[in-house]
Formats: C-alpha cells, structure tokens, sequence
C-alpha cells in the first residue's frame, strides 16, 4: 500500500508517540526523586544484572540497555559522581570497566523502581493489566520488533 492510500498513523509514527509518552511520563514521576529516565534505566537494569549475580562492564550494560556506550560511560561517571555507582578497572581486561550500585545507589533505586513500576500499571490497564495475553501479544511483538536487524536504505 502506498503512503498516500494509508489512513491513519503509520506503525512507525505509533511507535515514536508511545516512546515519547512513557519518556516524558517517566522523566516526570521520577524528577521529585532526583533522577532522569535514562539515569534510571542504568541504575535499574545495574540493579537486575547485579541481583543475578553478574558485574557487567559498561560495554555489557550499553547492549542491555540499548543506550551507546559512550553516554552508559558518561552516565555512569556521573552517577559515580553523585556516590549512586562505583566504576572498577577489569583486572582481566584494563580496557572494560566493570559497574556496581552502592549501598547509595541500591537505595536510590528502590523507589524508583516502584515508581515505574506503578506508572507501567497505567500504561498496560488498557490492555487489562501486566498478566493480560493482549499484553503478553504486545511483548512478543515488540521483542519481534526490537530484534529485527534494521539497517538504513541504500
């Protein structure tokens, strides 16, 4: 179908307004709690690697997360900064340098967590909630999505 037959937004244009939305719904829920959502994003899934045992570097994370490696290093430097993440050099590899929360940034974390987690809820109750198969549908499709390989036109 040609571009001009299509009524109604494009899948493409779904999915930026969908980003946005949760981006900016995100930003504000936890800007009284002193973070940003990509702040969060390193600080949650640091949380997750961590709590099945492993200590990635910030290559590892930067595939985790999606983020470019080089903004995981300068997030990462930041929240070092802020005593939230400690940065150690690999003793395997000097070029990697592995992460891990504080006793800070675990604490920090927490609340953030639930916040997203809450604002998740609002985002899914039109799909009947977290358990319902149209948003378990929604899961595979954008897994499917996301796992694409996606390379620009010639």
């Amino acid at each position: 179908m040609s571009s001009e037959a299509r009524k109604g937004p494009t899948p493409g244009h779904l999915v930026w307004r969908l980003s946005m939305k949760w981006r900016v719904a995100v930003d504000r829920a936890l800007a009284p709690l002193g973070l940003t959502h990509a702040q969060y994003v390193l600080l949650a899934s640091l949380f997750g690697m961590q709590h099945a045992g492993l200590q990635p570097s910030q290559r590892e994370l930067a595939d985790h997360t999606g983020l470019e490696a080089l903004y995981v290093s300068k997030l990462a430097r930041a929240l070092e900064t802020g005593g939230l993440v400690e940065r150690t050099r690999d003793p395997e590899d000097t070029r990697a340098v592995r992460l891990g929360l504080t006793g800070r940034g675990r604490e920090a974390v927490a609340p953030a967590i639930a916040t997203v987690e809450a604002l998740l809820d609002q985002l899914l109750d039109p799909l009947g909630g977290l358990d319902d198969p149209r948003t378990a549908a929604l899961v595979r499709d954008l897994t499917s999505l996301l796992d694409a390989p996606l390379n620009p036109p010639d």
